[in-house]
C-alpha cells in the first residue's frame, strides 16, 4: 500500500495535524495543520506548521490539499499560513460551516479527495459543529474532535451550532465502519499519565469509549449519550484563544492578520 500517515504535535493545543501521502505518486495532503498562541512578544507560532513543510520538502511530496475538518476553536489553524507557502494546493473544509469564507473549496458529503491515484472520500460528521467532516482514505478516517481516545470520549457540543444529539448519530456512522478502520483524532492529552496517542480503532472505540463504547443505536442509548454529554459540556470553560481561533479560521486567515488579531484580542483584555 502506497497510503503513509505522517502526524505531527503541536503541545500548546493538544493538536494533532496529519500529513496523507502516496508515496508512489510523491504527493499529499495535509489535515488540520496548527499554528500556537504562547505567551511572548511574538506569540504566533509557526513551528508545527514547519514541520510540515520541512517533511514535504524531504520527501520531494506536492502538497494538492490543506484541509480542515472543522473550525477549530481553541487554536488558529495553519491552512492559511500553508497556503501562502504551497499556493497550488487546495484549501477545503465542510460546506455546512456557517459564515466560512476564504477557502477554495468548500466539500459535501460523499465529495472525492483525490492523492494522486489515490482517492479518499468525504463524510459529514455533524455535532461538535454544524460543518464537521471527517476524510476516509482506505481504512483510514481522520475524524477531527467528533471522537477522541476511549478514555476521553467524544466532542463538546456546546459551540454555536453544535448538537449532541446530532453527534451520537455521526458517532454511530463512524462506529459502523469495519472494526479494524483506523480513526486518527485531532486532540489528546495523554490522561493519567499515559502518553499521548492519535489513533485507535473502530472496535477499541466500540469496546472502551467511556462515552459511547456501549450505545448499540437505541432510542434511550441516544437519550443516555445526550444526558452525558450535555452535562459534562455544562462544567467546561471556553478555550482560552477563541476569540481569536474563531474568527481567524473562519476567513482562513493569512499569518500576519492573526497575528494582528492576537494582538488586538491582548490590548482589549487589558
Amino acid at each position: 500500500m502506497s497510503l503513509t500517515v505522517h502526524p505531527f504535535f503541536e503541545a500548546t493545543s493538544g493538536s494533532y495535524g496529519f500529513i496523507v501521502a502516496n508515496v508512489d505518486a510523491r504527493c499529499c495532503a495535509i489535515i488540520d495543520a496548527a499554528l500556537a498562541v504562547r505567551g511572548s512578544s511574538t506569540p504566533l507560532n509557526t513551528d508545527t506548521a514547519d514541520l510540515m513543510l520541512d517533511w514535504v520538502d524531504a520527501h520531494g511530496c506536492e502538497v494538492l490539499w490543506i484541509l480542515d475538518t472543522h473550525i477549530h476553536a481553541d487554536r488558529p489553524s495553519a491552512t492559511g499560513y500553508l497556503k501562502a507557502k504551497l499556493p497550488g494546493a487546495c484549501t477545503a473544509i465542510g460546506a455546512n460551516t456557517p459564515g466560512v469564507s476564504g477557502y477554495d473549496r468548500l466539500l459535501r458529503d460523499g465529495d472525492r479527495i483525490e492523492i494522486g491515484d489515490l482517492c479518499g472520500r468525504v463524510m459529514a460528521t455533524p455535532g461538535h459543529t454544524p460543518g464537521c467532516v471527517s476524510y476516509q482514505f482506505e481504512t483510514f478516517v481522520f475524524v477531527g474532535d467528533t471522537l477522541f481516545m476511549p478514555d476521553t470520549g467524544t466532542a463538546r457540543c456546546d459551540f454555536p451550532g453544535g448538537c449532541a444529539e446530532v453527534l451520537y448519530h455521526s458517532i454511530r456512522r463512524l462506529l459502523a465502519l469495519p472494526g479494524d478502520t483506523r480513526l486518527y483524532v485531532c486532540h489528546d492529552y495523554g490522561g493519567d499519565g499515559r502518553r499521548n496517542r492519535f489513533v485507535t480503532t473502530v472496535a477499541e472505540e466500540l469496546a472502551q469509549n467511556v462515552h459511547v463504547g456501549c450505545a448499540g443505536g437505541s432510542a434511550s442509548d441516544l437519550d443516555r449519550f445526550v444526558a452525558l454529554r450535555q452535562g459534562r459540556d455544562q462544567t467546561l470553560s471556553p478555550p482560552r484563544w477563541v476569540d481569536v481561533a474563531v474568527p481567524a479560521n473562519l476567513q482562513c486567515m493569512a499569518l500576519r492578520d492573526i497575528q494582528f488579531l492576537v494582538n488586538q484580542t491582548r490590548h482589549e483584555r487589558h
